[in-house]
């Protein structure tokens, strides 16, 4: 029976999102399906003219404990679990006169959705469903005999088959095996919840889970398969985003979104910022009195990375900002909104990807941040921190001025999204020289000189002339110091805690350098 066609003649619906459900329900009854039901479900389709019997009456009890006890019952999961291919099992049922289901339908409470909303603890706990979880992993597990629908756009197609004689095999096997995701995801869902509720940091399982929003035609490289996924808890980002036009969205661009919008979200939207991302790296990140000047000098930074990059605002997109844009090829633009003359010149370019979204991702927000290692899962809390609350303290005998102090702990802000070793310099709240990703912090910050003086130009002054610098970690000698020091930087901003800090201190002295130490590091691998 495992590879036969089921027929359905009796089915079990029972549903949180009654999307579809009265067209789907009365699209069985036309074929004669018998329909049992529960609590609200019931209620919408006889309103709806179809005759429903109550699961109740077939279990001879009523719905108690508030709903919390319906369907958890002998007589309804004997009909679900009993294997039509064991005879024994057919004529258990039959003695106790429990027939057989052949159809379950079956979505869940709104658990995800209740926790977004910030609701409180005891209706979130109210939103866990049980029975619903316990049905559908019944029906599952026995899916050689019956069908299981968890999700209201697979309606279609089981309707289709039942009119033609009934649920194949293999339209089952992808059904049971939806469902038992779908349950997974949501006790993963759970599971998360409650042990941030009880402040249980490592569990001793843990559960990932999420919904899919988009499969992608190849990831990194296109021999590899990809999918987008959204997790629970929500935060605004590239998951939450609507696509206003462009091509579709790679596995890359979503990466080097999520990248740049994760930046801009470091800064107060009282000050317009804009961050150009280059595999997954900035290349140009600004503030400015508005967005056009902020995307300017953004620009200026690395102009020739900035061809092809991924540009995220911290504030919603106006014209001109739109014109600057779209003023040199880019691959996507993500911002909090944009309004209809910004829109009107973006759609002037057919294959830019825009994304809106409602707001900003929350920089100091708690999550998890997850990573694939041969057999195993790396997982850490998500770098959520923030200057709020650091304890900042002047390591040298001069002490940063006002417009140091500020360009200071605008680089620093940059420095946590690079790639590590990571040395960010910065001018007048601009980044005027990015290293990133290198071995040696020495490394970085040569490179990240040298990019300075390309943007200058031949015989030009480089940028990084009066600029400062921020390093992602503490300097384990002072030799990548001197190197920025080099390069034209009066102050640094850094951790702080190598063994050799006192060292590192006495050159800055030498140099007449400030510095800063945050005793917090940012490393990003």
């Amino acid at each position: 029976m495992a590879d036969k066609t089921i027929a359905v003649t009796r089915a079990l619906v029972s549903v949180s999102d009654k999307t579809g459900i009265i067209e789907f329900a009365t699209k069985l009854a036309g074929l004669g399906v018998e329909i049992l039901s529960t609590g609200g479900t019931a209620g919408a389709l006889r309103e709806a003219g179809l005759k429903i019997t109550d699961v109740s009456e077939v279990t001879g009890f009523p719905e108690i404990m508030d709903g919390r006890v319906k369907t958890l019952h002998p007589a309804i999961h004997g009909g679900l679990l009993a294997d039509r291919n064991k005879s024994e099992h057919m004529q258990a049922i039959e003695a106790l006169g429990i027939h057989p289901i052949d159809l379950l339908v079956v979505n869940l409470y709104p658990f995800e959705a209740t926790v977004e909303k910030g609701a409180g603890f005891d209706e979130t706990i109210e939103n866990i469903d049980i029975g619903g979880p316990a049905m559908i992993r019944a029906a599952a597990k026995n899916h050689s005999g019956l069908a299981v629908v968890v999700d209201p756009a697979d309606y279609e197609i089981v309707a289709e088959e039942i009119a033609g004689g009934g649920v194949s095999a293999p339209t089952r096997r992808k059904l049971a095996a939806k469902a038992f995701s779908r349950t997974a995801a949501y006790d993963a869902a759970i599971s998360g919840w409650l042990n941030a509720e009880a402040g249980v940091e490592t569990p001793e399982w843990f559960a990932v889970g999420g919904r899919l929003l988009q499969s992608l035609r190849y990831g990194e490289n296109p021999h590899q398969s990809a999918r987008f996924y959204a997790s629970t808890p929500r935060r605004q980002g590239v998951a939450t985003a609507r696509v206003v036009q462009g091509k579709e969205l790679s596995y890359n661009n979503i990466n080097d979104t999520d990248a740049a919008f994760e930046l801009v979200a470091e800064f107060d939207t009282a000050q317009p910022a804009i961050a150009i991302i280059k595999h997954a790296n900035p290349c140009g990140v600004a503030t400015g009195p508005s967005l056009v000047e902020a995307y300017q000098r953004a620009h200026a930074c690395d102009p020739v990375s900035a061809f092809g990059g991924i540009v995220a605002a911290n504030r919603p997109l106006d014209a001109a900002a739109a014109e600057a844009i779209t003023g040199i090829f880019t691959e996507v633009v993500i911002a909090p909104g944009a309004d209809d003359e910004a829109l009107a010149i973006f759609a002037a370019k057919k294959n830019l990807r825009l994304l809106l979204t409602e707001g900003l991702p929350d920089a100091a927000a708690p999550g998890l941040s997850i990573r694939n290692v041969a057999g195993g899962l790396l997982v850490q809390s998500r770098d959520s921190g923030t200057l709020a609350g650091l304890d900042l303290k002047v390591a040298t005998k001069r002490a940063p001025t006002e417009a140091e102090r500020a360009d200071l702990l605008f680089a620093w802000r940059v420095a946590k999204h690079v790639k590590s070793n990571a040395i960010v310099y910065a001018k007048d709240l601009a980044t005027v020289g990015i290293g990133a990703g290198q071995m040696s912090r020495v490394d970085s910050a040569r490179i990240a000189a040298r990019k300075a003086e390309d943007a200058a130009g031949e015989g030009a002054v480089p940028l990084t002339k009066g600029s400062v610098v921020a390093s992602d970690a503490f300097f384990p000698f002072a030799d990548g110091l001197m190197a920025a020091v080099a390069a034209g930087a009066t102050a640094v901003i850094q951790p702080g805690g190598s063994m050799r800090d006192n060292e590192v201190i006495e050159a800055a002295d030498a140099a007449g350098i400030a510095m800063l130490f945050t005793g917090m590091r940012h490393f990003r691998h």
